[in-house]
């Protein structure tokens, strides 16, 4: 691929992940307060998969580059950016546009990444570390001692949430099929196989009385056991509607189902809470408390990762030019960690 150029990945339409377009041009130039970032790592996440299907709750008109975070150095700066940023490996959260050689962000929006942390294992972090990060500390508020139930708990999401909640003490039952198990158990997890039998039942055998937090990105009628296995004083995140993925028809009706379900069990008095997370809550009404609350937590996330609280679960890595490959992966389900996509 050439150096020099901007190389990016387009999604033209509801398409097969062979769909995907490469489309080459001209390195763009960082306008006022944006730096310019050259990509050395972006990945891919539950919401490009919608994204491909049309389902993703608020994704711009097609065609555009997809891509919901980025890890990359800093080539150039614009008017009124610390010039001293150029040459700086940085993280950035985008929901769209990562998939490309070189990407404009705003300098405000980007966090440092600690030396010694590679530009693929930063990247395994940003969206999956901040989602994870933010429905444990700022959700559920985990404490010591305390029991949770994370569901895909070898995902991109899942994978970190369980490293997290088991560095500040937590135990962690989590949910996988069955060829993730004993990877699970060496982690000192509780596997559960969401394949097969009563999940709800399996759950209960480790945790009689119900668990403190269930962490959701299914959404569907599962959500009702992941609302009925709570103890009392208990809290229900969910952050997804995986299970309807491929289903056909509005995209917006099986968040409004959830934003109403987790209305109706706040408003009943069982003592119990259930939020409906979104990693970009608040960012309109107050985008500087937002990007503050954002770096902190991606701040807290990888020195997480210097201690080794947490590793990196890298899938793969694959170049730009596989994203179609790369993409297909993904959403076969079979691989565990993050698909890493590379200039």
């Amino acid at each position: 691929m050439n150096a020099e150029g901007l190389v990016e990945v387009v999604l033209p339409g509801t398409v097969e992940p062979e769909g995907l377009q490469i489309r080459q041009g001209a390195v763009p130039v960082a306008g006022q307060g944006q730096v310019l970032i050259r990509m050395e790592a972006t990945g891919i996440s539950f919401a490009e998969q919608q994204m491909r299907r049309g389902r993703y709750y608020d994704q711009p008109a097609f065609p555009f580059v997809p891509g919901y975070d980025l890890v990359g150095t800093v080539l150039a700066t614009g008017q009124g950016v610390e010039p001293g940023l150029a040459g700086t490996r940085v993280a950035a959260l985008v929901k769209v546009g990562g998939w490309a050689s070189h990407v404009l962000v705003d300098a405000a929006d980007v966090v440092k990444v600690p030396d010694g942390i590679g530009a693929a294992e930063a990247e395994t972090m940003v969206v999956n570390g901040i989602t994870a990060w933010q429905m444990l500390h700022r959700k559920a508020r985990v404490r010591e001692g305390q029991t949770i139930l994370v569901h895909g708990a070898s995902g991109g999401v899942g994978s970190v949430l369980v490293q997290l909640a088991q560095a500040v003490g937590v135990k962690v039952i989590g949910t996988a099929s069955a060829r993730h198990h004993d990877a699970l158990r060496e982690r000192g997890v509780f596997p559960v196989d969401y394949r097969t039998g009563d999940v709800a039942a399996r759950v209960r055998e480790f945790a009689p009385g119900g668990v403190d937090a269930v962490f959701d990105h299914v959404g569907g009628r599962g959500i009702i056991d992941s609302w009925l296995l709570l103890a009392p004083g208990g809290t229900l995140v969910s952050y997804g509607s995986a299970s309807t993925r491929d289903d056909e028809g509005s995209k917006q009706w099986p968040v409004f189902k959830l934003l109403g379900r987790v209305w109706l069990w706040n408003a009943l008095p069982n003592r119990r809470r259930a939020y409906f997370f979104n990693v970009w809550a608040g960012r309109a009404l107050a985008r500087n408390r937002f990007r503050a609350k954002l770096r902190a937590d991606l701040t807290q996330v990888f020195a997480a990762l210097q201690r080794g609280d947490i590793t990196a679960q890298i899938a793969t890595q694959l170049p730009l030019s596989r994203t179609a490959e790369a993409l297909r992966l993904a959403e076969s389900g079979t691989v565990a960690g993050k698909v890493v996509l590379t200039p």
